[in-house]
């Protein structure tokens, strides 16, 4: 019975008719558009940066840095596709440090670099420097110019260190027939100061700063790409207004916009809706909203998690005025219980201070007069994002 009901679903989906849209893809966050709208400034400047690569020069190492959805790397992939279609002795070799199994480790890093360049490394088993090595080998035998795109590169140092950067950055020392550079994207505006300066030194030797899009801006990049992405008239007036409103309130996030915009469209579309509705937008706000404190919080690392589910076990036993003495107690309980290292309720403090900063719970600091000052905590959340975040506690067995 589930099977034909699931049958029944996406038989109907491909039969119907594609009233909303007419190309989803120009949504996604890897679309890269021919214009890129409010960034001509940056594209100048890199583009100078880069364009002594058409000559065969050596060109500077940059470091591009702004907040989330702010266009880096839709700069960076626009320019330097444009760059390799003037010179094809011009490699590019992208990699995204945030993904998993890519750059997790220094070993899997250099052996998905080889990859893309076309010598392939077993998953486990060489010495690092063998890797290393190889694609030593892969890069000399290019010849040219290999512009190396580190994407999201503080996800990287934070979990193998800067020791690899400073061997990247050294490598024209080691070769001969290719002359590489680095563009490094960060959404952190102070990530170069946690550098060591070796590395500081060499890796930015160019920056190019990517400020918030405002709304104007935004509401340009949604109107071009939802002419390419909609059939005429399914987008209902104020739509697009909205989703570049409530981006513009998110650091200017030009990703959070589009995201808004599609899902809006896609529960349009399951409703069967003919128009994509100020609703919908509400609606895939919402969906957004519950998805990010997902994901926040599976990223957590396991004392922080151990925090929350104290906080959760004080909630449910209808606790009121919850304050960080009463949850270090429960934190205290859960790391007997598994093993972990009991921090000091300092720390303590500072965890559940950096929930607050994410937006997972809420906290009011109070002053007791002579005895200090403590936080009230609160949980303001849904009740269906609080039980999808007691399955991520119960998985780790923290509740």
């Amino acid at each position: 019975m589930v099977q034909q009901t699931l049958k029944d679903i996406f038989s109907n989906y491909v039969s119907s008719a594609n009233i909303i849209f007419k190309n989803k893809d120009v949504l996604s966050h890897n679309y890269v558009p021919e214009v890129t709208y409010h960034r001509e400034e940056q594209i100048r400047q890199l583009a100078n940066i880069l364009a002594p690569s058409l000559k065969g020069h050596g060109v500077s190492n940059c470091f591009l840095y702004g907040k989330t959805g702010t266009g880096k790397t839709l700069v960076a992939r626009n320019v330097t596709s444009e760059l390799k279609k003037t010179n094809n002795n011009i490699n590019i070799l992208y990699i995204n440090c945030k993904m998993k199994k890519i750059s997790d480790t220094e070993y899997r890093l250099l052996a998905e670099m080889s990859r893309l360049l076309g010598k392939e490394v077993p998953p486990t088993g060489l010495p690092t420097d063998a890797v290393y090595n190889v694609f030593l080998s892969a890069v000399e035998n290019l010849g040219g110019n290999l512009i190396l795109i580190l994407d999201e590169i503080d996800a990287l140092v934070n979990k193998i260190g800067d020791e690899i950067l400073y061997n990247l950055t050294r490598i024209n020392q080691n070769i001969n027939t290719t002359k590489v550079s680095i563009i490094g994207i960060s959404n952190s505006v102070s990530f170069l100061e946690t550098l060591d300066p070796r590395v500081r030194s060499t890796l930015s030797e160019e920056e190019i700063i990517f400020p918030p899009y405002n709304y104007n801006q935004l509401k340009d990049i949604l109107k071009q790409r939802a002419d390419m992405a909609f059939n005429d008239g399914v987008i209902q007036p104020g739509v697009i207004e909205k989703c570049a409103a409530l981006a513009a309130q998110e650091h200017g996030d030009a990703r959070k916009a589009l995201d808004l915009l599609r899902i809006a469209a896609e529960l349009a579309e399951r409703e069967k809706s003919p128009k994509v509705e100020i609703r919908h937008v509400d609606m895939a706000e919402s969906k957004l909203d519950s998805d990010r404190i997902i994901e926040i919080v599976r990223m957590q690392p396991k004392q922080s998690l151990a925090v929350l589910a104290a906080i959760i076990r004080l909630v449910e036993s209808k606790q009121e005025d919850i304050q960080t003495g009463d949850v270090f107690s429960i934190y205290e309980e859960i790391c007997s219980r598994t093993g972990l290292k009991i921090l000091t309720q300092r720390r303590v403090s500072d965890l559940i201070a950096e929930l607050d900063m994410l937006g997972i719970i809420n906290t009011r600091v109070i002053s007791k007069g002579r005895y200090g000052r403590t936080r009230e905590i609160r949980i303001t959340l849904g009740e269906p994002i609080t039980e999808n975040i007691k399955k991520i506690l119960r998985e780790n067995y923290l509740l």
